[in-house]
């Protein structure tokens, strides 16, 4: 059986609104117990991020649903050709934030869809590996000869879930017990690092006649959840064993006293594997494709923080991995961390930037830390 190469030939992204600035993010998100946040200055120190983007206004209110942003960037992938959304076979649609729990993700994506045909659709779950997820899924589509032309995505609205309302209680709860109450570091952590968007992928088996494309050499993931307990969760609480225990087996009182349906983060777990075990796939990726990391041109790591971004370099030193900094194209510091969404908008941003010339190699890295998962894909620009 032969397979078909692979192309990405073109790339969108969309934002909600103005970006916001950190000393604005209280502006937006509230405070807690009508306090400013104790633990924001020390994380922004730490994370890099300058600004990132809500789809929320100032006073809490809503102005896009994840599937509408997602709708969006895919309607962009057609501004010259709005006819051609009507060639697209398969929609793979990856996030994290899913604005309802049925129906689908993709589903409602193809509902702000009107123009396009009755296609398949797939919502892979999963967190920051769920866009690469919703990727392969495409890839392998077309590979294999069952699509000719489709579009992945990857999206995120977080800024719902960090406003200071899904924290009062409690926050109401601890002042009973204390004169000066604060919420946990591991739920406040992820508040001062996310951000919304989505970002488009169209994807061909034929690459473009005029301009470039990305062909698509291979796509590989490895979870290490069969050795490492949960890192980030949302909607349950992790036990003394390291299991978690669903937010469905606790009452709706407990749900919002103990603010369960609320983004947190094991930072001491995030510390010691993260990068350690990403070292690990990046080694074994490019070793069972026998590619060198001096040949990669462009380095795309989805970093949560900047905080991490030496300790990168230097795992991938120690693994006999090491890509010079001068390779690395990392936009965390002007969009924020967007989750499923992040590895999307540096190829959208590569991709438009004029830099890239036939041949590049291009080298994609997205660790997840919900339960230590990653995912790496080889592109060559031709």
């Amino acid at each position: 059986m032969s397979f078909n190469e692979v192309y990405i030939t073109n790339t969108s992204s969309f934002f909600p609104n103005d970006a916001v600035s950190n000393d604005e993010m209280e502006e937006y998100l509230g405070y807690i117990n009508d306090s400013p946040s104790r633990s924001k200055a020390i994380v922004l120190r730490n994370n890099g991020i300058k600004r990132r983007f809500y789809a929320l206004k100032k006073d809490g209110t809503s102005t896009h649903t994840n599937a509408q942003m997602t709708s969006l960037a895919v309607n962009a992938l057609f501004k010259n050709t709005p006819a051609g959304i009507k060639s697209i076979e398969l929609l793979s649609c990856g996030t994290s934030t899913p604005d309802q729990l049925m129906p689908s993700h993709g589903v409602m994506v193809h509902g702000w869809l009107p123009d396009a045909n009755p296609i398949e659709v797939v919502s892979p779950a999963g967190v920051c590996c769920a866009g690469m997820h919703a990727f392969k899924y495409a890839y392998l589509a077309t590979k294999t000869g069952d699509v000719q032309r489709c579009v992945a995505t990857g999206s995120e609205r977080f800024s719902i879930s960090l406003v200071s309302a899904h924290f009062e209680d409690e926050a109401k709860r601890l002042k009973q017990l204390v004169d000066d109450p604060y919420i946990g570091f591991e739920k406040e952590f992820l508040r001062w690092m996310l951000s919304d968007g989505a970002a488009a992928f169209l994807i061909s088996n034929k690459k473009n006649e005029t301009g470039i494309s990305l062909r698509v050499e291979w796509m590989e993931g490895f979870s290490y959840a069969n050795e490492l307990e949960p890192c980030m969760y949302m909607g349950g609480e992790k036990l003394k064993d390291g299991t978690l225990k669903s937010y469905q087996d606790y009452s709706n009182e407990e749900i919002m006293s103990q603010s369960l349906l609320s983004i947190k983060q094991d930072v001491k777990l995030l510390s010691k594997n993260i990068v350690l075990y990403g070292g690990y796939g990046v080694k074994a990726s490019l070793e069972k494709h026998g590619i060198k990391s001096e040949e990669i041109d462009y380095f795309l790591p989805h970093m949560s923080s900047e905080f991490f971004r030496d300790k990168i370099y230097q795992q991938l030193i120690a693994n006999g991995t090491g890509i010079m900094y001068d390779k690395w194209f990392v936009n965390l510091s002007q969009v924020g961390n967007v989750g499923a969404a992040s590895v999307y908008l540096m190829v959208d941003e590569l991709f438009h930037s004029g830099k890239l010339k036939p041949g590049d190699k291009i080298f994609l890295l997205v660790p997840e830390s919900a339960r230590f998962s990653y995912m790496f894909c080889l592109l060559t620009v031709c």
